[in-house]
């Protein structure tokens, strides 16, 4: 069954409106903000407003983790990850290890040591280092004539 030129444009709208408005899986933890498109695109009164606007579209009563800043640092034992989250209490906090979904960790991460810290609106979440086994280079001889008498031919891949 053939499809017209506008079947297809339309379908192709389709999913590309699908693409825009759905939360992508690695922004499954992150507020979804069910504004209209209309409302987003007119502006406010106050043509400052723009200033203030962040590009995630929170919502708009979790202001304390609206613009929370995040720092990562790596030293040698250790990847230390501090986030803002001034006014938020300890019981208010939940950190979860599941594949790597919003915060993608190094392949070196041991993620069963991983602690948490917070202390002056700071969460500190410390995550060791395991010990990276130092692989041995190989030295390879290179001949100066053939000497196996073999001819190297091209072969297909059978894949």
């Amino acid at each position: 069954m053939a499809l017209s030129k506008q079947q297809v444009i339309t379908l192709l709208l389709t999913m590309a409106w699908m693409m825009i408005m759905l939360p992508a899986k690695t922004e499954a933890l992150v507020p979804y903000n069910n504004r209209p498109l209309w409302d987003m695109m007119i502006p406010s009164e106050d043509p400052f407003k723009i200033l203030e606007q962040n590009p995630f579209n929170l919502a708009k009563n979790l202001e304390t983790i609206n613009l929370a800043r995040a720092d990562w640092k790596e030293t040698s034992m250790h990847h230390v990850i501090s986030l803002d989250v001034p006014g938020m209490k300890r019981e208010d906090i939940k950190i979860e290890v599941e594949e790597n979904r919003v915060l993608k960790l190094p392949a070196n991460s041991d993620l069963e040591n991983i602690t948490a810290h917070l202390e002056d609106g700071v969460l500190k979440i410390k995550v060791p280092k395991m010990a990276q086994e130092k692989k041995q280079s190989k030295v390879i001889d290179i001949m100066e004539h053939g000497t196996s008498g073999e001819d190297i031919k091209a072969t297909k891949s059978l894949n």
